[in-house]
């Protein structure tokens, strides 16, 4: 059982472990969740040196192993959920919001762009509307999720968003202070 009383443990999901700024990023959450009174979890490379010989496979399980580890060991989670790479989230930071998500961890998003998420969809892919209403992508007819979400709507149900890191953290802090989920 976790000591309530100690600092509770955030971990700062997001492909911010990708650019090239990561340690600057991660200095400047950790000394945010500090602030705030918490304790801030950076993703891991599973705690390999620079001298790892092993094969990808077996660095990628360790990253792997090393994250759920976190995850499991946090209190709450902050994600960084901006479009990357495309009009959608970083899938390894989807995947951890629903991993927390299912541990029953409060998760609280940020860098969500403005507009839906069907605007950004049809801003990149040529789109139109059926007759029934709903949007499809015009080559493939592929329905683009509406319901005036900023993001699918399995994650923006399962999240609470706040406009930028430090506002996620504080919004994670004060739910975490009423126990809430």
């Amino acid at each position: 059982m976790k000591d309530r009383s100690a600092a509770p443990r955030i971990y700062l999901a997001g492909p911010d472990v990708f650019f090239p700024d990561s340690q600057q990023i991660f200095q400047t959450l950790l000394a945010d969740c500090e602030r705030l009174g918490m304790v801030g979890l950076v993703p891991s490379d599973g705690g390999i040196s620079e001298g790892f010989v092993g094969s990808d496979d077996e660095l990628a399980q360790r990253i792997y192993d090393g994250n759920v580890a976190l995850m499991r060991s946090a209190d709450g989670v902050i994600a960084n959920l901006m479009s990357f790479r495309g009009a959608e989230p970083d899938s390894g930071t989807a995947f951890e919001v629903g991993f927390a998500v299912a541990l029953q961890k409060p998760v609280v998003v940020y860098g969500v762009p403005a507009g839906t998420y069907a605007s950004r969809v049809t801003a990149v892919i040529p789109s139109t509307r059926g007759d029934d209403g709903g949007l499809r992508e015009t080559a493939s007819g592929v329905q683009v999720e509406g319901l005036g979400q900023r993001m699918n709507l399995m994650l923006t149900r399962s999240t609470v968003m706040a406009p930028t890191a430090q506002a996620a953290l504080a919004v994670l802090r004060d739910r975490l202070a009423r126990g809430a989920a």
